[in-house]
């Protein structure tokens, strides 16, 4: 690889910016990230990226619009130190679940965030199983969507699960639930949700499919506060699932999710490190698998012009 620098937008994108340099086999760029006292935020990168190829990888940890400012700024930084290209690297894009105007008077902030990041200068921009594809179609420049659903179904086979069901929390996530069946040759149950009066919360209420005595398989694109989690646990266990494991690529894991994770019939959730876990949330139930490699070859086939399309991991 040639002409290539490597930088974290902040403190908490540092640790899977180190592991991406690290399986690229190149040094971490160095950059100053700072606050002045009247909480302006300043960054500078301390090494020359004149017609370099640049890649800046940022987190979404909280507090969420400060990490958006640092981003904008460090493209902005690139920029204007002449930088070549310039790709965003965003493992879990922020304001993901903001995708549409489905209330009146309300924003599509993923759009919003979609055109700051480009009016700022950046070329490219990469990210992981977005909550809606459709976001894609925000920018005007090219967005990758790369996929931890081969890094999911590989840890699971291992496994080698007897007597497996893969389980759709809901009638929207039936499609993706069908083709890893075909994955795991293993047939499929649905958690049949129904709305009670004027309640918006959809309470799970049957399965649809034959669980009893069989290992359930849950799989997501993220798990936020666990609520539906606990649900879709707590009904399969009832009706008589042996063991019930889930997936997901991006664990947000707010609020109460790790009590509830806890409390639950889960014997494993695995998740990836799109989403830095702290100290302070790691249980025994949870399990991390790293990504970085995944973005590791993403950014190598770019900087080498090489096709992508086999990384993308997406179902056909």
């Amino acid at each position: 690889m040639e002409n290539i620098k490597v930088f974290s937008c902040s403190e908490s994108a540092d640790k899977f910016t180190k592991e991406v340099c690290e399986n690229l086999g190149i040094e971490v760029g160095q950059i100053s990230r700072m606050k002045f006292k009247n909480d302006n935020t300043f960054i500078q990168l301390l090494e020359t990226v004149r017609e370099k190829d640049v890649y800046l990888i940022q987190s979404t940890t909280p507090p969420v619009n400060e990490r958006v400012m640092e981003l904008l700024i460090a493209v902005d930084a690139a920029k204007r130190a002449s930088a070549k290209r310039i790709t965003v690297i965003l493992p879990y894009f922020m304001y993901s679940r903001s995708d549409k105007k489905d209330q009146p008077r309300v924003p599509i902030t993923a759009k919003l965030m979609a055109e700051l990041i480009e009016a700022a200068g950046t070329n490219r921009v990469i990210s992981c199983d977005l909550h809606n594809p459709a976001i894609q179609a925000y920018f005007n420049i090219n967005c990758d969507r790369l996929s931890a659903q081969n890094l999911l179904q590989a840890y699971f086979k291992e496994k080698n699960f007897k007597n497996l069901v893969i389980v759709a929390t809901d009638a929207g996530s039936s499609k993706k639930a069908y083709k890893y069946s075909k994955f795991f040759n293993c047939p499929i149950a649905m958690i049949d949700k129904r709305r009670e009066g004027n309640d918006d919360r959809a309470i799970a209420s049957t399965i649809i499919g034959d669980v009893k005595g069989k290992t359930a398989l849950i799989f997501d694109d993220e798990v936020d506060t666990a609520g539906s989690m606990l649900e879709a646990a707590n009904i399969l266990k009832e009706f008589g699932a042996k063991e019930i494991y889930a997936g997901c690529t991006h664990g947000v894991l707010s609020g109460p999710a790790i009590e509830r994770i806890k409390s639950s019939p889960l014997k494993e959730l695995v998740i990836t490190n799109t989403i830095p876990l702290p100290k302070e949330k790691e249980i025994p139930q949870i399990k991390v698998l790293s990504i970085a490699p995944l973005f590791a070859e993403a950014i190598k086939r770019l900087n080498e012009n090489k096709p992508m399309g086999d990384l993308f991991g997406l179902f056909v």
